[in-house]
């Protein structure tokens, strides 16, 4: 026992060269220095975009919507519930980035995909999206087909496209806003 102290010491001093190392590691890499010089960090490819799958119902589109229709756009698929508060203090964004970039190519799509039981009925989700003034397509994915061929596990979940339907970022739950936007911007001046 007379050798602890001096081994918690080296442990401890272990511990701090490789928090340190790491620190430096990070600290040297490209989405840090892209924050801290405003520059967007690279986007990395992530796969296709998944098809929408099982859909139940469409709102605010006249047609089923497709990858296959959406090429050419960059698309924005947000997969939320109307009764979730971390999918209402995102809205406001989504809806306003519809609003902002859609006339430059971004297809904002949403899945409604429901939490509660009451979150199922097209009234309730009718409601939901007129008080949020939703006015871009939205499918309402009731079985969780979509949730499953995207593997989500969480609301909201932003996934971002670019205009080839590459899977370029995601985000999960509430925040990022500056970034996800910057995303946006990104892809669509490619």
């Amino acid at each position: 026992m007379k050798n602890a102290p001096t081994s918690r010491r080296a442990l401890l001093g272990f511990l701090g060269a490789g928090a340190a190392a790491s620190m430096r590691l990070w600290g040297d890499s490209t989405p840090v220095r892209a924050m801290e010089t405003g520059s967007a960090p690279p986007l990395p490819l992530r796969g296709p975009l998944p098809e929408f799958a099982g859909i139940t119902r469409w709102l605010n589109t006249p047609k089923p919507l497709t990858v296959a229709d959406l090429k050419g756009n960059v698309v924005l698929v947000h997969i939320w519930t109307f009764a979730c508060i971390n999918c209402q203090r995102t809205l406001p964004y989504v809806v306003r980035w519809h609003e902002t970039y859609a006339a430059r190519g971004l297809r904002v799509v949403g899945v409604h995909t429901p939490e509660f039981a009451y979150e199922r009925d097209i009234e309730n989700i009718r409601r939901a999206m007129e008080q949020h003034r939703i006015t871009y397509a939205n499918a309402v994915d009731n079985r969780f087909a979509t949730w499953k061929a995207y593997n989500n596990e969480y609301w909201p979940h932003l996934f971002l496209a670019d205009r080839q339907g590459r899977l370029r970022y995601d985000h999960i739950g509430e925040g990022a806003y500056e970034a996800t936007e910057q995303a946006i911007r990104t892809l669509l001046d490619a």
